[in-house]
């Protein structure tokens, strides 16, 4: 059964085929399909042959963006000693919402240029938890997912299983409403425009509500399990320092052992430097093998620069990013004043 995200495919492929006979880019940035059902990989089509593998359905969990930079460096030829750096060419990508406001973030803070992509924009239909499908199936192997536009048709070892494809799209994308792409110079799809989301931090107000102590006993437990991978740092957008700060070693920030307290320190330092620039991309998340609620504590920072700034990351170019700039008029209410406000439990 052909659905939407068939049509999507089939214009995506019409529109970088055509992109790269004209000579206008060099590469298309999206994704092909994994080695497993339900998994993607980030695919840069150079030919036209190339394009056919290029897909897009609702395992795309991976943000394009993320591998924007890297692309750029690496199409860019290497200039000759005593010459200035070449220009990298132009390069096309798929965005959806998020994925374009990281775009955007990442053009604010110089990391990419805006005239060198061509952004085919396109509306996200929420991605699939791939974790809340397996806990539907009576077993974990499953041979083929056929994506219908509101099932999702399993087979697997003994089992043919129909899922309705909204139960198991993940959290970030039920509270998104922002689920098409801002930013743009082609569309793919239909459009949907904004989403209208009554409680879109609803998933923070049970830890919210269990005090410092309670707070800090819920982040012990879970974050605890962390391996120190840095899947989620490799994943992220925004994780583009030359050096990491859990890799300096002049000075060492953060220890190499298993101790809680340097696991501890590199998710709060990674979160808090995330804050007022992630979009909720839930990558970080989707890749974590230890099934860590990362974004628990990156959503918290969404919220709290929502709250005080009035602000949502990547709605605009123009925009100025609310912690690399003062104003008077910010709210100060966090502060702790000797016997004023803040001093009690929050």
């Amino acid at each position: 059964m052909r659905g939407i995200v068939h049509h999507i495919t089939e214009e995506l492929r019409n529109t970088a085929r055509e992109l790269l006979a004209s000579g206008r880019i060099s590469a298309f940035l999206g994704f092909r399909e994994g080695d497993h059902p339900m998994t993607v990989a980030p695919f840069a089509a150079r030919t036209a042959e190339e394009v056919e593998l290029l897909i897009f359905n609702s395992f795309c969990v991976l943000n394009s963006a993320n591998t924007i930079p890297e692309l750029l460096r690496d199409l860019t030829p290497p200039a000759k000693r005593g010459e200035p750096p070449n220009e990298p060419p132009m390069i096309g990508v798929i965005a959806t919402g998020c994925w374009s406001r990281n775009i955007v973030v990442q053009i604010q803070e110089h990391q990419v240029p805006r005239d060198k992509l061509v952004i085919v924009g396109v509306a996200s239909r929420g991605m699939v938890d791939r974790r809340k499908v397996l806990a539907k199936l009576p077993n974990s192997d499953v041979y083929s997912v056929e994506e219908q536009d509101h099932l999702l048709l399993v087979r697997g070892r003994g089992y043919e299983v129909e899922i309705p494809r909204w139960e198991v799209v993940r959290d970030n994308c039920r509270s998104c409403s922002h689920p098409e792409a801002v930013d743009f110079d082609l569309w793919i799809g239909p459009k949907t425009g904004p989403r209208s989301i009554d409680a879109p931090f609803q998933e923070l107000e049970e830890i919210e509500g269990l005090g410092a102590a309670g707070r800090w006993e819920w982040f012990s437990n879970e974050f605890s399990r962390c391996i120190r991978c840095y899947a989620c740092r490799n994943a992220c957008p925004l994780c583009y320092c030359p050096t990491c700060f859990v890799d300096d070693s002049r000075p060492q920030w953060v220890g190499k052992s298993a101790d809680f307290s340097d696991t501890a320190t590199f998710h709060l330092l990674r979160a808090y430097h995330c804050a007022g620039r992630c979009t909720d991309c839930g990558a970080c998340e989707s890749v974590c093998p230890m099934d860590i609620p990362l974004r628990k504590l990156t959503k918290k920072l969404y919220k709290a620069v929502k709250e005080r700034f009035g602000f949502e990351p990547g709605l605009s170019s123009g925009a100025t990013l609310p912690l690399s700039t003062f104003s008077s008029e910010d709210r100060e209410e966090f502060i702790l004043r000797p016997g004023g406000p803040g001093q009690e439990e929050r």
